[in-house]
């Protein structure tokens, strides 16, 4: 489980925007349970999100599908990283600076 920090400014909606965005970048409704929100999609057997303990954060869960060809785990990256930035306000530069820092 990944720990993502949301961009000042991008904490408003927080909850609605991380269940639109899946939606709208995975093009698959989420299913729910107690606050947290499933899909399954191309290369991901499972991908689940839910807000962090202090409603800053968003927590993501992944399970790869490790038999997934080249194609579809590129299409599925592209739209993980397209979602990641809608939900955090971060690009995968700044994430990945943030997670360095984190560390």
């Amino acid at each position: 489980m990944q720990e993502y920090p949301i961009k000042r400014g991008f904490k408003d909606g927080l909850g609605e925007r991380m269940v639109a965005s899946l939606s709208e970048c995975f093009g698959v409704e989420p299913s729910e349970k107690d606050g947290r929100y499933t899909i399954s999609y191309g290369a991901l057997k499972m991908l689940a999100v839910s807000l962090g303990p202090k409603g800053s954060t968003v927590l993501v869960d992944t399970e790869s599908d490790l038999a997934a060809d080249d194609e579809t785990i590129l299409d599925t990256n592209r739209r993980f990283r397209k979602y990641l930035d809608a939900v955090t306000g971060y690009n995968s530069k700044e994430r990945a600076k943030k997670m360095q820092k984190a560390e």
